[in-house]
């Protein structure tokens, strides 16, 4: 059975799992008003990725007793000044879901609650993989500069990008 306290955060991390996804959709639209139609799938996959993440919480939550209880979600960010500052952003937040994953683990030790623990190792995986894939993408547009070339060719690599159900990441 999960605790209170434990209940309550993971509850809080379906919220930030949710608005992840809000976000990399929003993100999304922004590319495709920039007819950056690559860079707007990978956020939508991106999105599902999140919204996959939530329910990981919420399927735990519920086969360890709890109750999942949504809250509302903030609205995200609508704007971005050009690409590298949208995935200067996915950086950022994706280290920040790494703090909150990282509190979770800590909480989850201190608790004993072992079960918590080995389930949200998952995650401390999962985060390598988001902060490495969006400094990767990040350091490529950092080099392009203002290379429209290499822009409409990063756009059509990342259009390629595929949900884990259509044989992609």
């Amino acid at each position: 059975m999960l605790s209170e306290k434990m209940l309550s955060e993971l509850n809080e991390q379906i919220n930030a799992e949710l608005y992840s996804a809000y976000l990399y959709l929003s993100m999304s639209a922004w590319f495709e008003d920039e007819d950056l139609p690559g860079f707007a799938a990978w956020m939508r996959v991106q999105a599902q990725e999140e919204t996959a993440h939530a329910m990981r919480f919420f399927d735990y939550i519920n086969e360890r007793g709890g109750r999942v209880m949504l809250g509302a979600i903030e609205a995200p960010q609508t704007e971005w000044k050009s690409p590298q500052a949208a995935f200067e952003n996915v950086l950022e937040h994706e280290k920040k879901v790494t703090s909150l994953i990282h509190k979770l683990v800590e909480l989850a030790r201190g608790e004993n609650d072992y079960a918590t623990e080995t389930m949200l190792q998952w995650f401390v995986t999962e985060q390598v993989e988001e902060e490495a894939s969006a400094d990767e993408i990040l350091q490529k547009l950092l080099r392009l500069k203002d290379s429209p070339q290499g822009l409409f060719m990063m756009d059509a690599k990342l259009g390629a990008r595929k949900t884990e159900g259509e044989g992609g990441e």
